[in-house]
């Protein structure tokens, strides 16, 4: 809405300056000399027919075209439109014969009855591209909205999504009976704080993505202690740790990899690196998993992955690289991303 006022108050300053411009015209280009005068017409000519000029291009403008130059009306607009003009003709004739007799009318005709024409076109022109932009505005905010409420359900999605594959560790701990249940839970409760308030917002730094990243791999590691081998590197420039980046976009690939690269395999890893330096973000994963199809987790395999290709075409067309690919028991996840 203030972008809007902002806009509005833009458009009449403009308009202001310009006709300011046309009605003290010969001020700007001629001199006391000549007595202010442009083609034999003196400067109050000028003001005065300035002003029927304006009345020309704003009843145009924001009157007879919007109401008839659409649909049927069209037959209107065209006969209402040479009236306008042409009565600006007589009138402007009788301002210089009454007011300025001294001037030569055959002379100055074509400055008299030109400008009425050119200011009708003019305020035609400007009707048709302010609708135009007009239109392209409305599409554009249109198309932010279908986007925000995309984007609102897909956050949607990863919030249960996640809470179910953190929820079954939690499970996991309780039947082993661990002592490391209290600490899991306490790191539960920072990742559901983060979801619940910071992921709500439009953009977090960097930097809080990363603690909740760390959060949830240290809460997994308490689940799987030393049954995988969890190798982590995060690396983060102070600059680059304070941009802007879309919430809970990396965890969909972490989680990925503990779902299918810790459990029922022989010598398990999961390998995680995560460097941004210089406005550049590079998350780079690793881990072992099961090729055969017939072996996936549940029905919902890929939701993580499928989301958030999505959001990153929705938020970062142009501005990101995925690659993702296996080679035997291996699977593979390259990711880089533009913050500026």
């Amino acid at each position: 809405m203030a972008s809007l006022k902002t806009q509005q108050k833009r458009e009449i300053a403009i308009h202001i300056s310009i006709w300011a411009t046309v009605l003290l015209l010969p001020y700007l280009v001629s001199s006391a000399d000549e007595g202010y005068r442009i083609g034999g017409l003196p400067a109050a000519y000028f003001m005065l027919a300035g002003t029927i000029h304006a009345g020309i291009f704003y009843f145009n403008a924001f009157y007879l075209y919007p109401k008839l130059a659409h649909g049927w009306r069209w037959w209107l607009y065209i006969p209402c439109s040479m009236v306008l003009v042409m009565a600006s003709f007589p009138l402007k004739y009788q301002l210089v014969a009454q007011l300025f007799p001294e001037v030569v009318l055959k002379n100055s005709a074509g400055l008299i009855f030109g400008p009425s024409v050119l200011v009708f076109a003019a305020s035609l022109v400007y009707r048709r591209v302010s609708d135009g932009i007009r239109k392209e505005r409305a599409r554009k905010e249109y198309e932010a909205q279908q986007v925000a409420a995309e984007l609102k359900f897909l956050r949607s999605q990863i919030n249960p999504h996640f809470l179910f594959n953190v929820l079954t560790s939690m499970v996991a701990l309780a039947r082993q009976k661990s002592d490391l249940l209290e600490d899991a839970l306490l790191r539960l409760s920072d990742l559901m704080r983060y979801m619940t308030y910071e992921s709500q917002a439009t953009r977090v730094t960097l930097e809080q993505e990363a603690d909740y990243l760390k959060n949830y791999i240290e809460l997994q590691k308490l689940r799987f202690s030393d049954s995988v081998r969890i190798d982590v590197q995060i690396r983060l420039d102070h600059e680059t740790a304070g941009l802007l980046i879309e919430p809970m976009l990396l965890i969909p690939f972490v989680e990925n990899a503990f779902k299918y690269g810790a459990t029922g395999l022989e010598d398990p890893f999961i390998n995680v690196r995560l460097e941004a330096a210089g406005g550049k973000l590079t998350l780079s994963l690793e881990n072992t998993y099961d090729p055969d199809p017939f072996n996936d987790k549940d029905g919902n395999s890929g939701i993580g992955l499928e989301n958030v290709r999505t959001r990153l075409r929705l938020i970062y067309p142009g501005n990101h690289s995925l690659v993702v690919g296996d080679e035997g028991t291996v699977f593979r996840i390259i990711f880089n991303l533009n913050l500026r």
